[in-house]
């Protein structure tokens, strides 16, 4: 425990400072008081990264989101990033993204960012772990959002029964390549699909977002896209929560709360045959989100 809550202070310390002038790599080892060398070991072992190879992906990502959503000049953004030319800056970016700068800002085609998930994450998804859930109901908001008709795009999986199963194969990277979208309607997540979309081979659970009906950019490798017809999604999230390894017990208690709801005291029914359920995955700030498809229904009229 003691080694992963240095690595999680390291990343801490990374996504607080990695943008600042003055940052270096020798910070990070000194704000746990480790050397170069146990901060590599550590970050081998539990994010399969050297503590280099984090912080450069964390600094593309960041690169990548100042090309997408701003004009500021590319080795200027270069800069941002630690790198001493644009040329150095370049060839990174297209190792990582497979695409120049200058392209992907004129673009904005959907790119594998990186994510920084807590070291709990990789643990979890390593052993896992079921959630323990505590006893204690848990709050819960339910909101209502229409939805006209719009596209999803997806990535399928052969076998995948859970997130889990799911990140173990087809990888992790999807989440941040999905939300490197700007027309994006939410967030990325795993979603459940209908029976009609699920093809022969395959199973129901896949990771997408939904985008506007006129998004026609190319698809990464392996993605699908296809129409959702308008429905209504009920959004359920839950209390925002302390420790971020609870992530898992934030999102069973929203399964839970939806498998509660009565969506027709609502004048609703859930409509799990026209469009998939979403889950957001969870955030100590927020909490977790799961987004479920919904349509209105008629109440009977008196005799």
């Amino acid at each position: 425990m003691e080694a992963m809550e240095a690595v999680q202070k390291m990343q801490d310390y990374i996504r607080m400072h990695c943008r600042e002038d003055n940052f270096h790599i020798k910070d990070v080892c000194a704000a746990v008081g480790y050397s170069r060398r146990q901060a590599d070991r550590l970050f081998k072992k539990y994010l399969h990264k050297t503590l280099r190879d984090y912080i450069k992906a964390v600094c593309l990502t960041e690169g990548a989101k100042e090309l997408r959503d701003t004009r500021k000049p590319i080795i200027e953004i270069a800069m941002d990033s630690h790198f001493e030319t644009h040329e150095g800056f370049s060839r990174s970016f297209y190792k990582r993204f497979h695409i120049m700068p200058s392209e992907y800002r004129s673009q904005k085609v959907a790119i594998p960012l990186f994510i920084q998930y807590p070291v709990s994450h990789y643990t979890l998804l390593k052993h896992k772990e079921e959630p323990d859930m505590d006893k204690d109901s848990k709050f819960c908001i339910v909101t209502a959002k229409e939805r006209k008709r719009r596209k999803l795009i997806y990535l399928p999986s052969r076998h995948a029964q859970d997130y889990f199963s799911y990140c173990e194969e087809v990888g992790c990277e999807w989440e941040g390549l999905l939300n490197s979208i700007p027309e994006k309607l939410d967030t990325a997540a795993l979603i459940e699909l209908p029976d009609a979309l699920v093809e022969s081979g395959c199973s129901k659970i896949a990771a997408g977002i939904e985008v506007p009906l006129e998004y026609n950019k190319r698809l990464p490798e392996h993605y699908k896209v296809t129409e959702l017809p308008e429905c209504f999604m009920l959004y359920f999230q839950s209390e925002p929560y302390e420790k971020e390894e609870d992530f898992g017990k934030a999102i069973e208690s929203v399964y839970k709360a939806v498998d509660k709801f009565r969506p027709e005291v609502y004048g609703f029914e859930f409509a799990y045959d026209i469009a998939p359920s979403f889950n957001f995955g969870a955030d100590a700030e927020v909490g977790a989100r799961i987004a479920v498809p919904a349509r209105t229904v008629k109440k009977a009229g008196k005799a």
